[in-house]
């Protein structure tokens, strides 16, 4: 309070306009692309199954059971059971770990590893694996025994000469001595007509 009785006023603070930020700009996602779905090509042409492989292989599966004659133009993989017989005379025969066959097999190669009763003839090589188990008779140019297999029957190794185109058969040569109670006499060699070569003249 003054002298004079007069209250001092205090100046008021000059005012400001308050002046609103500019409003942020509206968000706008940017466009996606559009994703064509194309519709596969059909085929117009006839459906036709597609021919086998030759280097492909047939399978028979540990939880299948076969019994019957097996015939096929491929390789056989056999982890299954099989009772008959089983041919692939162009082909490999597998027996597998878990294969059990009580069947007669014919083809070019065979492998066991598994267990088979029954007769065995392969062109090629027969090979008996570690832990094999073998019942029957075998008939193969060539074979292999590994330690551990086991192995019950004949073995029967044959020769499988090629055959040439057109040869013609030759009788074979008879051997015979005339008189066999005279020591020293040389017996008669006798070849047939058809392989004697003819004279020159």
């Amino acid at each position: 309070m003054s002298f004079f009785g007069k209250r001092e006023e205090t100046p008021a603070p000059p005012r400001t306009s308050y002046t609103p930020p500019p409003p942020a700009p509206e968000y706008k996602p940017a466009p996606v692309p559009e994703i064509r779905k194309e519709p596969a090509p059909m085929a117009t042409s006839p459906f036709r199954p597609t021919e086998a492989d030759p280097r492909g292989t047939a399978t028979v599966g540990k939880a299948v059971r076969i019994v019957g004659a097996i015939t096929t133009k491929e390789d056989l993989y056999v982890d299954g059971d099989v009772e008959g017989t089983i041919e692939s005379p162009e082909n490999k025969v597998t027996i597998g770990p878990n294969g059990r066959v009580q069947a007669s097999i014919k083809a070019r190669d065979v492998v066991i590893i598994g267990q088979v009763q029954g007769d065995v003839e392969a062109i090629a090589k027969v090979d008996i694996r570690n832990g094999a188990k073998l019942s029957g008779n075998i008939r193969t140019e060539r074979i292999s025994i590994e330690d551990g297999a086991e192995f019950k029957g004949s073995i029967d190794i044959v020769k499988n000469a090629p055959k040439v185109a057109g040869a013609a058969a030759v009788p074979p040569v008879q051997v015979s001595n005339p008189n066999p109670k005279l020591p020293g006499v040389e017996p008669v060699i006798s070849v047939p007509a058809a392989a004697t070569p003819a004279p020159k003249r």
